[in-house]
Order: C-alpha cells, then structure tokens, then sequence
C-alpha cells in the first residue's frame, strides 16, 4: 500500500471520530450550559439534605444573566434534560431598571431578590392568580416566608415584554415569569422541590457572562437601617 492511501485512511479515520461530536453539538449547542446546570442542581441538593422532599427537578434563577435572557432553567434531574424561560427580579434589586440585577436583600421592604436555597410549599390565590410559596433555607433568603417572597405569573415577565422593552418588568422580589411560562412551575416544581437563585452568568453556549456591574447583598446593621457590603463580589 501506497504511503499516500495510508495517509488518506488516516484522515477519514480522524474525520469519523470527530463527526459525532461535532453533530451531537449542532443537535443540543446548549450541552455545555445543561452540565453546568446539573452539577449546581445536584451539589444543591446535597447541601440542602433533607430539608427537599422531592428531587426530581430543580428550579435554578441565574441572576448572573440580564433580564432580557432565559435565566430561569427547569433541571430535571431523572431525565437529564433542561428547559429555560424568562424570570423577572425584584426592583429593589436594579433600581435603574436595566435589566441587570445589582444588590439581593432578606429585608422586610426592600423589594429585592434574595439569592440562597428555597423550598416550593403549596398553591395559593393571590394578587397574581394562583401563586406558590416559598420557604427560604439559607441565612440570605431566611425572610421568604413574612416577605411574602413567591413564585407568579405576571405580564411584565412574558417574551413580548423583551421583545418590546428590551427587558423583563420588575417584581417587588418574587420570581415573577409569564403566565404560560409559569404554568410549569406549577406542574414541576410545587410540592417540597429546590429552587436556588444566584449569580451563575451561565450562557446559552456554556461559557460565564461578568455583568457589567458588581452585585452585593444590602444587609442589615445592629441599628435596624441598612448598609452595603464593602466586598462586593459575585455569588
């Protein structure tokens, strides 16, 4: 045989190997991120123990991200598979309303997003229609409950409100999403599951988005007023 036939074969050789991956990202170019994602979702639950009654899918707010993306990802965990949907967050999180969250809060008031571990609890009517409560589970987010901090559908939070404003509306801390989108929360995500909220920057392709300003949490001093954090740094 022909050194240059030998070196052909090679080549088809090498191109066979390679083909698959390169098809298996052109039919799920979100892979990367759905790893990443999986791998919080499971190290969540870990942490969190016992306190999650159900583990099947977990619901993960990437405050890292602008509004205007889908930031809120539905983990399922038993069948390996990730969806993703808008996701507003609160007003006092970004004051100038431009779609990047700036500071989260556990204070009674402060219309912030609080980021940490929570657990779904029940369906309730409220200002929003049907709503789901949330307990918080980490000393950042330990406020859920008498905040009323919850899980609503809102118009402010729908694709066409992107689409129109370049960004979500704003809630006063609750994980707003559209009414369709929240229609899943509903289904997969009530009854005793995890959702966890930080600021991942996970992207759409797997690589980490820096926003373009430094999030903090706004805390509470001995006096009752507040003050913020002089490391900012992101969670």
């Amino acid at each position: 045989m022909k050194r240059r036939d030998i070196l052909k074969g090679s080549l088809a050789a090498g191109a066979a190997l390679t083909l698959p991956a390169r098809l298996f990202a052109q039919v799920n170019p979100t892979a990367a991120r759905d790893a990443q994602l999986m791998a919080i979702a499971r190290d969540e639950l870990a942490r969190t123990g016992s306190n999650i009654w159900r583990k099947d899918v977990v619901g993960i707010a990437d405050f890292g991200l602008h509004s205007a993306q889908k930031r809120f990802h539905f983990v399922d965990l038993a069948n390996e598979r990730v969806e993703s949907f808008h996701v507003s967050h609160g007003t006092g999180s970004d004051g100038e309303h431009d779609g990047w969250l700036k500071r989260y809060s556990n204070i009674e008031g402060s219309e912030a997003s609080s980021r940490g571990a929570f657990m779904t609890r029940s369906w309730y009517v409220g200002r929003y229609g049907t709503s789901l409560r949330l307990d918080g589970l980490d000393p950042t987010n330990s406020n859920a409950l008498p905040r009323a901090i919850v899980m609503h559908q809102a118009n402010y939070a729908t694709p066409g409100h992107v689409d129109r404003f370049g960004r979500l509306g704003r809630s006063n801390g609750c994980f707003a999403m559209g009414p369709e989108q929240f229609d899943r929360a509903l289904i997969d995500l009530s009854g005793g599951r995890l959702l966890v909220a930080g600021s991942y920057g996970i992207a759409e392709d797997g690589s980490r988005v820096t926003p373009p300003v430094a999030q903090y949490d706004l805390l509470q001093n001995d006096h009752g007023g507040t003050f913020e954090r002089t490391n900012p740094g992101v969670y």
